[in-house]
């Protein structure tokens, strides 16, 4: 199954701060941008983002180690940009309710849903997600725990998401 580049972007593109977090998981990435993103969100920091080619996943990952919400204004993609936003906000707020105001902008469904799930309003939300590998690493991250990334076909996701969620 081809996983649409909105999807790759969109769910290798993981929250920060994770406890159960495994980065020695992103050396299974063979993509070598989303290996460097995967490896700065997941421990290694900001440096990590220097390696990476893609100027909006640059900028995603300098805004989600440090650099704040106004990295996310370089993003051309605007999906990616609202995405970015709301993961950034998100992370800063620490109020643990939900800040998925961003993910409205998003004009993929499957996104848009991937974005709220993740982002506070919970589980639930996986279930509006038509890309299978996309609901797995979604219902993986919202508290289905690493059992769910055994279920995703994309070898990179598959890596990023027991990356993110454990192993």
């Amino acid at each position: 199954m081809n996983v649409p580049k909105v999807f790759t972007t969109i769910v290798l593109v993981l929250s920060v701060g994770n406890a159960a977090a495994d980065a020695s998981q992103c050396g299974f990435i063979k993509d070598q941008d989303q290996q460097a993103y995967c490896r700065a969100i997941n421990g290694a920091g900001q440096g990590q983002c220097g390696f990476i080619r893609n100027s909006d996943l640059q900028a995603r990952c300098r805004a989600e180690t440090g650099g704040g919400v106004s990295q996310c204004g370089f993003i051309k993609d605007k999906d990616s940009q609202a995405a970015c936003r709301a993961s950034v906000i998100g992370n800063s707020s620490g109020s643990g309710s939900s800040n998925t105001g961003q993910c409205g902008f998003i004009q993929d469904s499957d996104g848009r849903a991937y974005c709220r799930a993740t982002n506070g309003d919970g589980s639930g939300q996986c279930g509006f997600i038509k890309n299978s590998d996309l609901q797995a690493m979604c219902r993986a991250e919202t508290g289905g725990g690493p059992g769910q990334c055994g279920f995703i076909k994309s070898r990179d996701m598959q890596a990023a998401c027991r990356a993110k969620v454990g192993h």
